[in-house]
């Protein structure tokens, strides 16, 4: 059939098991059929709950041989069995000929229910369970079930805190092996994983996968509470907890709470460790995250994958336009509890409520200036620096901010895009809307703290604060 060869007729007999499906060795205790009689001896010890052969080393227990002396390639290290074609080694004879079938495309194993082929046995059976839902292996601290003990084993180690991968480069411990493979192409620069349609090449195939959602525009992932659509399921998945308020990630150092774990990992770095591990190869700047560094690699590279599908405005990343949509939409969720304003963005909103609290927590090194949100102060910083990244192709004029480059565009394509809904008149940046806007309203949100005169700008209110302090700066 596959023309495989065997050195003993008995296993070529049960190798062509493999292919006409006969079973003839029948569990009496739960009626599972197996190919041949020595699984089916394996598989009585499940019932029986025997495990007669014990490691010395940690002292686990196993109801096979086999399943001990791979174990103890755990504690030795040692991988014997290597493949011909890539090198690759294993601590196991039959991880290597599940290996094997990457190379050949050998999938022996067919689900009866949907024909879908496997390499191996045990992913064939957590297959199947797709089918039954049965989850048969429980967490005792939490109770979660899942489908495989493999998959039981790395959930148990969210309770114990396990990271047995450990990067020989800089000495990272991680729970998983393949967190530790990819962890190792930051130092290595290795980006295996090629997109078809742009080029770009990726460190890991997840990220490659939510790349490819940028070219198709692919949102199957509903929100059902709001019906928002989303390319990734995990971010549907982080998006349900704004309607739900549940922080389930929990910092152990200062017990503040998170909705998404990788908000609380990039707390961790910044607050408590300052770890900043991720490194742009092109200007040596390193961030705290993975996200954060593939946003500011678009500035070298001026990809802007995500377009506003209404004006046609390309953005870095994928929050800037849903912000932008806002826009359009005039959806304004964030409502200020002490004047009534509502904002686009919850951000806009924190700014915001320090005009009333006064507060300016972010203070500049070099000059000892506060602000009221990090985003100011970083701009700020840039005066310092004389940093001036962002550079206008038409006249060649560059500024500090990409926001300010912007703006200053409108100049040479006259574009106002900010309209006012109450008289029509046009603007080119959202802060001169909002000033205009009182002229309507007649809001006057910046009081002078001595004599409590208020100003529909804060540029009027620092002009009428030189009433008080006498201060002329202007001198001929």
């Amino acid at each position: 059939m596959c023309g495989k060869a065997f050195a003993l007729q008995s296993n070529l007999t049960t190798h062509d098991r493999m292919h006409t499906g006969e079973k003839p060795f029948v569990c009496e205790t739960f009626g599972k059929a197996f190919v041949c009689q020595s699984s089916l001896v394996h598989h009585e010890k499940v019932h029986s709950g025997e495990k007669p052969f014990v490691c010395e080393i940690c002292g686990k227990a196993f109801s096979l041989r086999t399943h001990l002396k791979s174990h103890i390639n755990v504690h030795t290290g040692e991988k014997p069995f290597m493949c011909e074609i890539c090198g690759k080694a294993f601590p196991r004879r039959g991880l290597l000929i599940i290996h094997e079938r990457v190379h050949s495309g050998e999938k022996p194993f067919v689900c009866d229910i949907c024909g879908k082929p496997f390499s191996s046995k045990t992913n064939l059976k957590s297959h199947i369970m797709v089918h039954t839902g049965e989850k048969p292996f429980v967490c005792e601290t939490c109770g979660i079930a899942f489908s495989t003990r493999g998959v039981l084993t790395r959930h148990e180690r969210v309770h114990t805190g396990e990271k047995p991968f450990v990067c020989e480069t800089c000495g990272k411990g991680f729970s998983l092996r393949t967190n530790l493979k990819s962890h190792i192409r930051v130092h290595t620069g290795e980006k295996p994983f090629v997109c078809e349609t742009c080029g770009k090449a990726f460190a890991t195939r997840l990220t490659l996968i939510r790349h490819e959602s940028v070219h198709t525009g692919e949102k199957e992932f509903v929100c059902e509470i709001c019906g928002k659509a989303f390319s990734r399921r995990s971010i549907l998945t982080e998006h349900v907890k704004v309607h739900t308020t549940e922080k389930p990630f929990v910092c152990e150092t200062c017990g503040k709470a998170f909705s998404i774990s990788r908000y609380l990992k990039s707390h961790i770095n910044k607050v408590h460790t300052g770890e900043k591990p991720f490194v742009c190869d092109t200007c040596g700047k390193a961030f705290y995250t993975e996200g954060d560094l593939i946003r500011h690699e678009r500035v070298h590279t001026e990809q802007k994958p995500f377009v506003c599908e209404i004006c046609g405005k390309a953005f870095v990343c994928q929050s800037s336009l849903i912000d932008h949509e806002k826009v359009h939409s005039g959806e304004k969720p964030f409502v200020c509890e002490i004047c009534g304003k509502a904002f686009s963005l919850r951000t806009h909103l924190k700014s915001h409520i320090m005009v009333h609290t006064g507060e300016t927590p972010f203070v500049c090194e070099t000059c000892g200036k506060a602000f009221s949100t990090r985003s100011a102060l970083t701009r700020h910083e840039k005066v310092h620096s004389g940093e001036k990244p962002f550079v206008c192709e038409t006249c060649g004029k560059a500024f500090a901010r990409q926001s300010t480059l912007i703006r200053h565009e409108r100049v040479h394509t006259g574009e106002k895009p900010f309209v006012c809904e109450t008289c029509g008149k046009a603007f080119s940046t959202p802060g001169v809307l909002t000033r205009h806007e009182r002229v309507h309203t007649g809001e006057k949100p910046f009081v002078c703290g001595t004599c409590g005169k208020a100003f529909s700008a804060r540029g009027y209110l620092h002009k009428h604060g030189r009433v008080h302090t006498g201060e002329k700066p202007f001198c001929l």
